[in-house]
């Protein structure tokens, strides 16, 4: 069993936890990821490792409420325990040698976003981070971008909070005000993930994507995650989640990720209406 030492609502669908897992904490790395159940009955879901705290032993994770399980978790609260907490599992994101990189977060995949940007600020490498929201509602980890970034651009759809635009509208502003990147690291939906590739192809900027989203179970066996990475079949659970986004074909992807949203959505709905009537 694993206590929940700390819970924190960071907008109306997104929850912040720090788990009591020393040894997980012990070995994790950006762009890693755990998978829990909530008890002993649970379905097992991948998340992305937040942050850690080697010293307390704890492990941050960030998820959005979109299914049963999530929303299971979220009932839970500081000091009750969660059942399983496994990792850390994936490959770690490379940062090693680098120099200057724009990180691009979408919603709440700045979650994923943020641990890379600290760990290449902490490098000394020089971060400039993109982060888009659909409205001031909804942004999360501003304060944490702000202390590891020198520049940060903060954009939302309508304008309600930084700068009405795109995450690919600023990188475009930037790349053509002269700013030169080793690489582009781009995490969020997928379709915003396709654009940002699709926009730093064309300047010939190295970009790494992390395809966290599209992962169900987590150890390769489902074949959820399978998609196809320049022209060859990968997991993003096993062979990733980091790929070369300019390999990636993100059509298929989005085809295959929205086979489940249906059934997501009719389980969220037992779970919520169970929960009502308790």
């Amino acid at each position: 069993m694993y206590k929940i030492v700390r819970k924190k609502v960071l907008n109306p669908t997104v929850t912040l936890m720090d788990i009591d897992a020393p040894m997980v904490a012990a070995k994790a790395e950006p762009g890693q990821f755990i998978i829990l159940r909530v008890d002993e009955d649970g379905e097992r879901i991948p998340l992305t490792v937040a942050d850690f705290d080697r010293e307390k032993g704890t492990v941050t994770i960030i998820f959005q409420i979109v299914g049963a399980t999530t929303e299971k978790l979220n009932h839970k609260n500081e000091g009750e325990y969660i059942q399983d907490f496994v990792g850390p599992l994936g490959v770690a994101s490379h940062t090693d040698g680098l120099k200057k990189v724009a990180v691009i977060g979408g919603g709440v995949g700045c979650a994923i976003a943020y641990p890379i940007a600290k760990k290449l600020h902490n490098l000394g490498c020089e971060v400039h981070s993109v982060v888009g929201f659909r409205n001031k509602d909804l942004v999360i980890l501003e304060e944490e971008f702000s202390a590891v970034s020198e520049k940060l651009c903060m954009m939302t759809d309508d304008g309600s909070h930084g700068t009405k635009g795109l995450v690919t509208d600023a990188l475009k502003q930037l790349i053509e005000s002269g700013e030169k990147y080793d690489e582009v690291i781009a995490i969020g939906p997928l379709i915003m993930m396709k654009f940002v590739c699709a926009l730093t192809k064309q300047y010939g900027i190295k970009t790494v994507v992390s395809m966290n989203p599209i992962m169900i179970d987590g150890t390769g066996m489902c074949g959820g995650c399978r998609l196809t990475v320049g022209g060859e079949t990968k997991f993003a659970c096993v062979d990733g989640p980091d790929f070369d986004g300019h390999l990636v074909d993100f059509d298929e992807a989005m085809e295959r990720s929205s086979m489940y949203k249906p059934f997501e959505r009719s389980k969220y709905e037992e779970v919520c209406n169970l929960y009502k009537n308790v």
